[in-house]
């Protein structure tokens, strides 16, 4: 998509009941009906040629405008977003999949949500753990090494 950079692209899914405003779109109407193009099974030897057609047309447009031109006739497409459009991306945030995180010595900072999102078993990203956090309960409570041992472990540079 226009200008060209590292991020300006739209992922296109041509499906038969999109191909007609498809070819629309990229300013090819006649190829809906033409027996060349018309069909999967027409079209697959030419995927070169379409995709080029198709890419042709999204080099002329923002690719915003190119989702909303896809949107507008049910054509299944997605855009490549780069980590900042990720990160300030509404829609994300308001079904957590971007999600702020408080930690003790980073301060506030924004990371990856669970996109698994399921009513029975809801999910909460929490601030990871600093290093040597739960040395206590990992080396003492379920390794079972004594208390004096952690001391010990650590000046040896182990922990």
């Amino acid at each position: 998509c226009a200008p060209g950079g590292p991020n300006d692209y739209v992922y296109v899914i041509v499906q038969p009941v999109g191909w007609a405003p498809l070819a629309g779109l990229i300013g090819r109407p006649e190829l809906a009906d033409d027996p060349e193009w018309a069909t999967p099974q027409a079209r697959l030897p030419k995927l070169a040629k379409m995709f080029q057609l198709i890419e042709e047309w999204t080099a002329t447009l923002p690719k915003w405008r190119v989702l909303e031109e896809l949107n507008r006739h049910n054509i299944p497409c997605g855009p490549i977003l780069s980590t900042r459009e990720i990160i300030e991306d509404a829609s994300l945030a308001a079904n957590d999949m971007i999600v702020e995180v408080e930690h003790p010595e980073r301060g506030t900072f924004t990371t990856v949500g669970n996109p698994l999102k399921l009513s029975d078993s809801p999910t909460t990203i929490t601030t990871p753990p600093l290093l040597g956090q739960h040395n206590q309960e990992i080396y003492v409570d379920e390794l079972g090494l004594s208390q004096d041992e952690l001391p010990q472990l650590k000046a040896q540079g182990v922990i």
